[in-house]
């Protein structure tokens, strides 16, 4: 008999559309990939989600959440208490690259290139805290939710006004450059690409909107340049403990002439965005795995900590 597969999507966080696509989307692959699939919109409140989940006695959950709760080890730690097998990342490995400062020290220690960058607290700022260009970031966010870029000549930045839940954000310097986002399925990479955006940079909008971004697949990168970024973001993946499938964005600057290319790791993503055309199904396409087969392969290597 098939799997029972429970498919959590929604939540509360800022992210919660997109996590209803990707719920939605992922539950369409798993029924074609033969398994019997429930899906469950969560809330706020754990104890509620607990019954849910309980409810439809699941073999394995399908975690499609996106941002806090669902991605930051809460609901990991749910799980392993109730002794349910789960996709993508456990509990630590989550909180780790959800904090986005935490996992630039891992990294940074493991020799994993980052930018330039530091915490700023609310009652610190005063002026600059980096040479501009730089970016100011929350800490515990996804999707380029709340980040902004400070460029020379603006005339304010948003730590003056500070637009954030927060106390803490994360200030790094600008990295010049393209955009790469690298698939990263169990313990190999399957592959780079460049996203470009007429915006400039890719935040929600770019992201979400309709021809907001194009992808570039395989990134068009000189094969030395293309082998590193894969190698950086299975370290990445590795030095931060996650399981499963992680998507890790970088940024390469070549804007250098005669400097050679750089790359920087920004952050490791463990519940990256599963509609058929988002991100890494389309990296695992173009390897030769279709989205079925990547959601089942998911399901097959679902695992708790418990």
């Amino acid at each position: 008999m098939s799997k029972r597969v429970t498919v959590l999507m929604g939540g509360a966080s800022a992210e919660r559309e997109v996590s209803l696509n990707s719920g939605r989307a992922a539950a369409q692959a798993l029924e074609e990939a033969g398994f019997r699939v429930v899906l469950l919109d969560v809330g706020r409140d754990p104890a509620v989600l607990a019954g849910q989940i309980a409810e439809t006695a699941p073999d394995v959950v399908f975690n499609a959440l996106h941002g806090r709760f669902g991605e930051d080890g809460c609901v990991q730690g749910l799980l392993n208490l109730m002794g349910i097998p789960y996709t993508h990342s456990g509990l630590l490995a989550s909180a780790a690259a959800m904090d986005k400062a935490f996992a630039r020290r891992m990294f940074a220690s493991a020799g994993i290139p980052v930018a330039e960058g530091r915490v700023v607290r609310r009652q610190e700022v005063a002026g600059d805290p980096l040479p501009r260009p730089y970016v100011v970031k929350p800490i515990n966010e996804g999707s380029s939710v709340g980040v902004h870029i400070v460029r020379d000549g603006a005339n304010s930045s948003p730590l003056d006004a500070w637009p954030f839940e927060a106390d803490e954000v994360l200030v790094e310097s600008f990295i010049p450059g393209r955009e790469i986002t690298v698939a990263v399925l169990g313990d190999r990479a399957l592959g780079a690409l460049e996203i470009t955006s007429d915006r400039g940079f890719y935040d929600y909008e770019a992201k979400y909107a309709p021809g907001g971004s194009r992808h570039l697949m395989p990134a068009p990168l000189a094969k030395a340049d293309y082998d590193e970024a894969c190698r950086l973001a299975l370290a990445a993946h590795r030095v931060l403990g996650c399981r499963g499938v992680t998507r890790t964005d970088l940024r390469y600057d070549d804007t250098r002439p005669g400097a050679g290319a750089r790359l920087y790791v920004l952050e490791v993503n463990t519940q990256p965005g599963m509609t058929a055309t988002s991100l890494v199904p389309e990296i695992a396409a173009h390897a030769g795995i279709p989205f079925p087969d990547l959601v089942r392969w998911m399901v097959e290597n679902a695992t708790c900590d418990g």
